[in-house]
C-alpha cells in the first residue's frame, strides 16, 4: 500500500518527493475540472516534470509489489520528453501547483480498425486523493483525447488482484476481456 506524506508545497509517496508543479509551456494543453476536493487542472508534462513522474512511476511500481523493476531514471524521462518524437505523452492532474496523479499514454495501432488506438500505460493518483474524482478526471481526458484523435479505441491493463482498479473501471464502462493474455518479452 502506498503512504503518502503532504506538506505545503510537496508531497512524498512511500519516500519519493512529488515537487510542485513547475508551469507548463502552453495553456492550451491544460484542461481545468471540478472534483471533490476542489479544481483540479489536468495538463500534459513537459521534460521540467520528469521528476515527478518518475515519483509516481516508483510509487505506483511500489504499490504494484514491483519496486525493483523500474529502471528508468529522471534523465531518461527528460529527454524522451524533449525528443522530437517522444515515446509517450504524459498527463499531470494538479490541485493548486500540487501533483495529486498522473496518467502515461502512447499510440498504438488496431489492424482491425484501421485506426490508432490510446494505450494507458499508467494511471495512479496519491493515496490520499483516492475516491475524490482525480482517476475518473484522468481518465475522462484520455478518452476526450483519443475522440480528438479520432482513435479507435483506449486499451489497459490491470492486475488481477487490485480489485480497487477493477471495480472503478467497471463502474466506469470498461470492457475487462478476460480471454486475453499479456504476452512479453524482455530485451
Amino acid at each position: 500500500m502506498a503512504t503518502a506524506n503532504v506538506s505545503p508545497g510537496r508531497a512524498t509517496v512511500n519516500g519519493f518527493m512529488v515537487p510542485r508543479m513547475t508551469p507548463g509551456p502552453s495553456v492550451a494543453h491544460r484542461k481545468s475540472c471540478t472534483y471533490a476536493g476542489g479544481m483540479l487542472e489536468i495538463r500534459f508534462a513537459h521534460d521540467g516534470d520528469a521528476a515527478t513522474i518518475l515519483a509516481f512511476v516508483r510509487a505506483l511500481a511500489e504499490y504494484e509489489k514491483m519496486p525493483h523493476a523500474v529502471e528508468v531514471d529522471e534523465a531518461t524521462l527528460s529527454a524522451q520528453l524533449r525528443s522530437p518524437a517522444p515515446p509517450f505523452e504524459c498527463l499531470l492532474a494538479e490541485d493548486a501547483g500540487r501533483a495529486v496523479g498522473f496518467a502515461l499514454i502512447f499510440h498504438t495501432y488496431s489492424t482491425w480498425r484501421g485506426r490508432r488506438g490510446i494505450w494507458l500505460e499508467d494511471l495512479f493518483v496519491l493515496p490520499d486523493q483516492r475516491r475524490n474524482g482525480v482517476g475518473r478526471a484522468l481518465l475522462d481526458r484520455v478518452l476526450s483525447l483519443a475522440k480528438e484523435r479520432r482513435c479507435g479505441r483506449v486499451e489497459w491493463s490491470v492486475l488481477d488482484w487490485n480489485q480497487p482498479a477493477i471495480d472503478f473501471y467497471r463502474g466506469y464502462g470498461a470492457d475487462l476481456l478476460e480471454e486475453w493474455r499479456i504476452c512479453r518479452m524482455s530485451l
